[in-house]
């Protein structure tokens, strides 16, 4: 994939919908290219599944865990608008059970991870867009070929030549369902179904846990993922915080149970995989309706030119974080090469 490089001299402006690394990325690129971007935000600060919780004496990762570079591209997009400083290699032990019971090691990797937590990359790039946080963007009108954007609050947005939403795609159909726009909000019914839901769990072992992996996919009917949150770089706890994920099917019979009841059975879980005796002495849970995506079509990214609404994401790119920076990548290649709308 080559990397985006825009000569234009038309300036348009445009609105970008969430704040994850597409949404970032494509405020990035398109800012550089001299264009007005101005991205809403529903939380209260950037980051999307780039997500760290506050805990006792510091944080945790409760969303993605680490990213791959396979595309030298993405490193040179973080080392320009993030900074080297933003992140590091995690130099971790990989495992993974089999079905027999066994442990294999993860096959040999560059996994990288922000620090001094995952947040420190989207807070890093965050300082080179315009940001409108705790937005909700409830609905687009298009008139006389401007867009535009009300939010929850009825507070009105105007004035925008192309909107980028890069929220998860139910989130995506639903706001287009609610703009009139159906046709483009069914286009996205596959993807809507492939993405899963997660119950996350940090919890925190004042003794550290004997165990040969810092991070492991297990064989398990409960969880998906576990991993020493405290063997990241940067990270400078007392005992240990481990992060905890509940497999897809799991989640999905007990997504609506209460999070006190989640975290103990995760830990439980956690407690038998590893043999470690102690209870967590503390725990904070958090719930994922849109987690990850399973395998399905990838076609980068997708764009209406008749209506210049483009959608970037992981979910669009494989679900790795390096797919968001691709999804997000191309969409704005594309915009560039396309004539102005």
């Amino acid at each position: 994939m080559r990397e985006v490089t825009l000569d234009t001299t038309s300036i348009r402006s445009i609105a970008v919908i969430g704040s994850g690394l597409a949404g970032l990325t494509t405020a990035i690129l398109l800012g550089d290219s001299g264009h007005n971007v101005r991205v809403f935000e529903k939380s209260r600060g950037p980051g999307g599944r780039l997500a760290s919780k506050r805990v006792a004496n510091g944080s945790a990762d409760i969303g993605a865990q680490y990213f791959t570079s396979r595309n030298p591209g993405f490193t040179r997009f973080l080392d320009r608008w993030a900074g080297p400083q933003s992140y590091q290699i995690w130099n971790a032990r990989f495992g993974y059970q089999t079905a027999r019971g066994s442990w294999q090691a993860f096959p040999e990797e560059h996994r990288f991870v922000g620090t001094p937590r995952m947040t420190a990359i989207s807070r890093a790039l965050s300082e080179h867009i315009t940001l409108e946080s705790g937005v909700r963007i409830a609905r687009l009108a298009q008139t006389n070929a401007k867009w535009q954007l009300t939010d929850t609050e009825g507070c009105q947005y105007d004035g925008f030549d192309q909107v980028v939403i890069t929220a998860p795609p139910a989130q995506a159909q639903e706001l287009l369902r609610d703009s009139g726009l159906e046709p483009l909000a069914e286009g996205l019914a596959e993807h809507v179904g492939n993405i899963l839901p997660c119950w996350a769990v940090a919890a925190h072992f004042n003794r550290a846990v004997d165990f040969p992996f810092d991070a492991v996919r297990p064989n398990s009917d409960v969880l998906f993922w576990v991993a020493n949150n405290s063997s990241k770089p940067g990270r400078e706890d007392e005992g240990q915080w481990w992060v905890l994920h509940a497999n897809p099917e799991w989640t999905q019979r007990h997504v609506d149970d209460a999070p006190e009841s989640i975290a103990e059975a995760l830990v439980a879980e956690f407690r038998a995989l590893t043999g470690h005796e102690d209870a967590a002495d503390d725990w904070v849970p958090h719930r994922w309706l849109y987690a990850r995506s399973e395998a399905g079509d990838n076609p980068g990214y997708l764009f209406d030119p008749k209506t210049g609404i483009g959608l970037a994401g992981d979910w669009l790119a494989g679900g790795r974080v390096e797919g968001a920076w691709e999804s997000a990548s191309q969409l704005v290649q594309m915009m560039a090469d396309s004539p102005e709308q």
